[in-house]
């Protein structure tokens, strides 16, 4: 049966695409949810390390089952669960004309957004790389890529729930040498996590105040042991330049609070997402171009 897939190209991408569905739908729960389960946890710790009583309100709600799983998805507006024929990623949207089966809210396109996005990038990364481990690799790198971007958007977190597994997991793909060496892999999470940590203390010592967090660090570090050190360069200045062309655009045109944090790891992502595929490629011609290879 794999044979068959792997020998047929359309199949296979048709099928990296389903499954790139399916997770975006679950993806959409972990962009929701895990944050408000790091809350509640920190509310709970909060309380028990201080000794704290709760209100039955607040203890109710915070014991309630609450996870990835429970409570089952159901409509915010009329708490109607939500019927599996009326889950399935991206069609059930168009056919509900993306509102709630039960009360005819209007749900956002996000969601669907999430799903068809991850979907493409995951046929599309199985076309840059075909069949291989680097795919599966890769694929793996990318829905924690999606997840991340979601979250930071959303709240300017980073959690370390999926930070850190991607940074071990890039490492284990490693040992067998599947993007870089064992040996630039270390040092690339190493090197990582310790640019921007420096850049952080830096630019605190100078203006008194926080630029990034620490969530942005450990992504970088994720980075560095997916694809080794030599690719942290680029990966700063794609993310750099293009964070300072959205914020001063979105600061000019939108009318936005220059003072406003703006959130840096879905830049982060996004640069090592084109670093994975094309890093090589990129820094040669820039090497060229700039007539530093010569």
């Amino acid at each position: 049966m794999l044979e068959t897939l792997f020998a047929n190209k359309a199949l296979l991408l048709g099928s990296a695409f389903v499954l790139g569905l399916l997770v975006g739908s679950f993806l959409n729960v972990v962009i929701y949810r895990l944050p408000l389960m790091m809350e509640r946890e920190f509310k709970l710790g909060y309380h028990e390390h201080f000794d704290l009583p709760l209100c039955k309100a607040d203890k109710a709600d915070l014991e309630a089952p609450f996870n990835l799983v429970l409570p089952h998805s159901h409509c915010p507006k009329c708490e109607a669960e939500i019927k599996p024929w009326h889950n399935i990623p991206l069609i059930s949207y168009l056919m509900l004309g993306g509102k709630c089966g039960n009360c005819g809210t209007r749900i956002s396109a996000r969601y669907p957004g999430v799903e068809l996005i991850t979907g493409l990038l995951t046929a599309f990364v199985v076309w840059h790389f075909g069949p291989t481990w680097q795919a599966a690799g890769a694929i793996l790198f990318t829905w924690a890529l999606v997840a991340l971007t979601g979250i930071d958007f959303d709240h300017h977190l980073l959690p370390d729930d999926i930070t850190l597994p991607l940074l071990w997991t890039g490492l284990l793909f490693n040992i067998f040498g599947v993007f870089t060496s064992l040996q630039d892999a270390v040092i690339g999470a190493i090197a990582g996590y310790l640019a921007l940590w420096s850049v952080y203390h830096l630019f605190k010592l100078i203006t008194g105040k926080e630029g990034m967090g620490a969530g942005d660090f450990k992504i970088l570090a994720a980075i560095g042991a997916w694809l080794g050190w030599q690719i942290l360069p680029l990966v700063i200045i794609l993310s750099a330049g293009v964070g300072a062309v959205v914020g001063i655009t979105w600061t000019l045109i939108a009318g936005r609070d220059k003072n406003l944090p703006i959130a840096f790891g879905p830049f982060l992502a996004g640069a090592g997402w084109i670093a994975m595929l094309w890093g090589t490629e990129i820094w040669d011609w820039y090497m060229a171009v700039s007539g530093l290879g010569q």
